[in-house]
């Protein structure tokens, strides 16, 4: 009996010595990916800003500017795409709303991201753009791989359209969670108008024909929980210009918009306890189960040679008692 039970022993515990790498290496990058359907929206806000007065075309100092980002799954365009990629693909369509302190429209800029549902990785296809100019992304944006690693990454900047690098900067701790700091610094670029101007009659190409160029540049920070790849918290040292040209009235350069753009406090608070939530199930896949499945295979393993070692002992020797001699 104990020989029979030391072989079911043996036989779980290499189940479940095996199970722990597959879990970890085979399961989790297959399992773990962004939902084609996920919506999210985020607000963020520039206090005591300087915004351009297109009136008077001067740039005046502001209590507030209101930044409101959302990203819509668009499942339909996502499993168009996956027929041709062979790879489970998200398609977001994002949208930059920018507000003024009266609740009037600064600019509008839409945006289609299609990556990789898994690894994040960009997937370019037909429909790719930023407001409406087709681009073709290197690296991230908005959010960062699975078990992001403390190294630097390719970022892609959706006013310049070009990608860059951005840089690990050590690690910190935000609202109790261990996080990873990342900054990347685009210095001053020239940049096309949004495609939506403020102002009504003006349009890209009639600002073009006075000879005036927009430029921009930004210090971009992201706090990112390394276990989801998630940005917990972000900020954006934020400035655009109007340079050159008939428009500015003989002056080199108008301020159009300058300001610390930071998450507003609900988003933050919203975003550390989703991330939470969402990082039990990552290390569950990654962590817990993995790990729990190797020590219950080894307590089983020590437990099957305990039992055959048992079985293998020979039974003590009985000595009979001699019969006791009558007289």
């Amino acid at each position: 009996m104990r020989r029979k039970t030391s072989l079911v022993l043996l036989a779980l515990a290499v189940f479940f010595a095996a199970l722990s790498p597959l879990l970890r290496w085979y399961a989790f990058p297959r399992l773990a990916k962004i939902p084609a359907n996920q919506y999210q929206d985020m607000v963020l806000e520039a206090k005591d800003a300087t915004l351009i007065d297109y009136g008077s075309m001067t740039a005046k100092k502001v209590s507030k500017i209101t930044i409101v980002q959302t990203l819509k799954g668009n499942v339909e365009a996502s499993e168009k795409i996956e027929k041709t990629a062979g790879k489970d693909v998200v398609v977001w369509d994002g949208l930059s709303y920018v507000v003024g302190p009266d609740g009037k429209m600064v600019s509008r800029i839409p945006e289609r991201y299609i990556f990789d549902a898994h690894t994040q990785d960009p997937v370019h296809a037909t429909g790719e753009m930023v407001d409406g100019d087709p681009v073709k992304r290197a690296g991230i944006e908005f959010k960062w791989p699975f078990l992001t690693e403390k190294r630097d990454y390719v970022y892609f900047d959706a006013q310049a359209r070009t990608s860059a690098p951005i840089h690990y900067k050590g690690t910190r701790n935000f609202r109790g969670l261990d996080v990873y700091y990342f900054e990347q610094t685009i210095p001053w670029t020239k940049v096309p108008f949004p495609k939506t101007m403020p102002v009504q009659g003006i349009t890209p190409a009639s600002i073009a024909r006075t000879g005036t160029t927009r430029w921009y540049t930004t210090v971009r920070k992201f706090w990112v929980e390394p276990v989801t790849g998630a940005p917990v918290y972000g900020e954006e040292l934020h400035k655009e210009e109007l340079r050159g040209g008939t428009l500015l009235g003989g002056r080199d350069k108008v301020t159009v918009f300058a300001g610390d753009v930071k998450m507003r406090e609900d988003y933050i608070r919203h975003t550390v306890d989703l991330v939470k939530s969402n990082r039990t199930l990552v290390l569950l896949m990654t962590s817990y189960l993995p790990w729990g499945f190797l020590t219950l295979g080894v307590v089983l393993l020590a437990s099957s040679l305990w039992l055959e070692a048992r079985g293998r002992r020979p039974a003590p020797a009985t000595v009979d008692e001699p019969e006791p001699v009558s007289a």
